[in-house]
């Protein structure tokens, strides 16, 4: 007996220093990549230097709240991400630093930015640094619609002589699922509101094609986005919009010369022949005939949007609601977990050095009862502090739910949002568990209705019992928009039924405000707490802690990576079938989005 005490001691010793060794290993690398990273953007700015956007480095939405977010394990490397807010305040810095001559748009990285709004977001940054008097030039072998978007505001686009381009128009295409579930014995059973019949994100797995609901909401929602982006590039290019679909209709530019030709580019160049493009802004080459260039990234750890001189002056905290909305606590990447965020909304509040706060939401929704947790906290910092909401590339659903409280909502463009509205689904398995591997279930129970739909269909009265939940969370979302955005009820209803709206439409029909970005959001909160120029910008975000919470962080980094290299082009799909059928009770989902190519 002492023999074995003392094995399982050891045994259990064992266990614990490999974690431990696993976890310092961890912590060593991610040190090393924060230090190597650290030296790689300590660069000088010689006068006569050009900031190059070059996405080697991912824009995203939010902050990067875990150390391990960043870290390849397949090639045991750092990858680089910037915030959208760092990135912006690097453009808006660089157009009064003497130093910084123009702009040198170069979007072949590996990288990418992170949604059509932090794109237009972006590129109004851009824009807004032309206003200085420097050049902004766009150089690439290839041009997606996505890229030429943001290259189109420039002073000058040029193009690869044997390159090519997209310009095609939008296309939302959407995967079902009922067949699959029929082959293998599932059935899928929804609950929505009779009124919800915009509310889309379940028809895959009940059929096998677009309702006329969906299809509408859909083409109107797409040819809003794309209507956007042709008086984008139609008053940069001065070419009409009439024009611009009927080259996309035809396809009239897919070689480099029909670009050239039909004046979407300036120029067909190689990319050394870029030296005589800057040369005519007057910049000077070294003495190996060399410019001098920084990237967005290494710029940007040297500058900030709304860097405070004191950290006695009053604060505008901006926190990120970045994710599917979930029940509970945790720091898993891409999730907003509703009591956690609500704690750090009770902190902010508490905080008297913060006079005003904007909450960033870049979310599809997900769990009504963690967006209800998060919509109280928000209710009760708006009575004491203003609140301004900037939505991202999504604001949808509950994304909506927890942004309506708000004095004000600021919305891009190209966002998406609305999507009031709510369901319930069921997928009832023991038919396939028998019917595919023999697997057979039986129990018993106290009570009718124990355990419903676990190992027999739902009856009347359960499914009654659903749809009453169903349906009060619809009553309850309706309300507290009509509540927020002080709205009849009636014109919510008429609005609401889960149906999608781009940023354009939704400020047409009183559901945002204004349309802008982040640094709008954040001047608008400035002013509202009548704190003049005189603040500085707080980013609050929650960081995981303790040995757990990182370990647990780090398991889901590598399981999601490992997807990520297994599913492939499938990725995308998968993820939202997971968060569908993962999550439980009555949701506020609208995981679709269009996306160019």
């Amino acid at each position: 007996m002492n023999f074995l005490k003392t094995f399982l001691a050891g045994v259990l010793a064992f266990v614990v220093g490999c974690f431990l060794v696993c976890y310092i290993g961890m912590m060593l690398l991610v040190s090393m990549a924060g230090l190597a990273g650290s030296f790689e953007k300590a660069v000088s700015v010689p006068d006569g230097s050009i900031l190059e956007i070059n996405l080697d480095e991912t824009i995203t939405d939010s902050p990067a709240t875990n150390p391990l977010a960043e870290f390849d394990f397949a090639t045991m490397t750092s990858r680089h991400s910037l915030p959208v807010l760092k990135a912006m305040g690097a453009i808006e810095a660089a157009a009064a630093d003497s130093r910084i001559r123009g702009i040198y748009l170069r979007l072949n990285g590996a990288g990418g930015i992170a949604g059509s709004a932090l794109m237009e977001e972006l590129r109004g940054a851009i824009a807004d640094f032309r206003q200085s008097g420097k050049f902004v030039v766009s150089y690439n072998e290839v041009y997606n619609q996505g890229a030429y978007y943001l290259a189109s505001v420039a002073d000058s686009v040029y193009l690869h002589p044997e390159g090519g381009m997209d310009w095609s128009g939008l296309a939302f295409n959407l995967t079902f699922y009922k067949g699959l579930l029929d082959k293998l014995d599932l059935h899928a059973e929804v609950f929505r509101p009779t009124v919800c019949k915009y509310k889309s994100a379940v028809e895959p797995y009940i059929l096998d094609r677009m309702s006329d609901a969906n299809r509408l909401q859909m083409q109107e929602l797409v040819n809003s986005i794309w209507g956007t982006l042709v008086r984008a590039v139609s008053d940069a290019r001065g070419i009409s919009p009439e024009e611009l679909n009927r080259m996309a209709d035809n396809l009239e530019v897919v070689l480099p010369e029909d670009a050239l030709e039909k004046g979407l580019v300036d120029g067909l160049l190689y990319e050394d022949q870029m030296n005589d493009v800057f040369a005519s802004y007057g910049l000077e080459p070294d003495a190996e005939g060399h410019y001098s260039f920084v990237t967005l990234g290494d710029y940007a750890a040297q500058t900030g949007f709304g860097a405070a001189s004191s950290l006695s002056q009053p604060a505008v905290a901006v926190v990120y609601a970045d994710g599917s909305i979930v029940d509970g606590e945790g720091y898993e990447l891409d999730k907003i977990y509703g009591n956690m965020l609500a704690r750090t909304l009770a902190g902010v509040r508490a905080d008297e050095s913060v006079k005003a706060v904007v909450l960033r939401v870049n979310s599809p929704g997900g769990s009504a009862l963690a967006s209800d947790i998060i919509w109280r906290e928000l209710e009760l910092l708006r009575a004491e502090k203003p609140v301004i909401v900037s939505m991202g590339s999504y604001a949808a659903s509950g994304g909506y739910y927890i942004s309506c409280p708000a004095d004000a909502i600021v919305s891009d463009r190209l966002t998406l949002t609305g999507s009031i509205g709510v369901f319930g689904m069921y997928l009832y398995t023991p038919d396939a568990l028998k019917n595919k591997l023999g697997i057979t279930l039986d129990g018993v129970k106290s009570n009718r209705s124990a355990g419903m739909g676990s190992i027999s269909p739902l009856t009347p009265a359960e499914r009654a019992s659903i749809m009453r939940g169903v349906d009060k969370v619809y009553a309850t979302f309706t309300g507290n928009v009509a509540q927020g955005r002080n709205l009849p009820l009636e014109r919510v209803l008429e609005i609401a039924g889960g149906r999608v709206w781009s940023g354009e439409d939704a400020l047409d029909i009183g559901l945002v405000d204004g349309i802008g970005g982040l640094r709008e959001a954040i001047a608008l909160a400035a002013d509202k707490a009548e704190l003049g120029g005189d603040f500085r910008v707080k980013e609050v975000v929650e960081q995981p802690e303790g040995l757990w919470a990182l370990l647990s962080e780090l398991g889901v980094s590598v399981r999601q990576q490992m997807l990520r290299s297994e599913l492939g082009g499938m990725m995308k799909e998968y993820r939202q079938v997971q968060e569908l059928t993962s999550q439980q009770g009555v949701l506020m989902y609208c995981p679709w989005q269009p996306e160019w190519r």
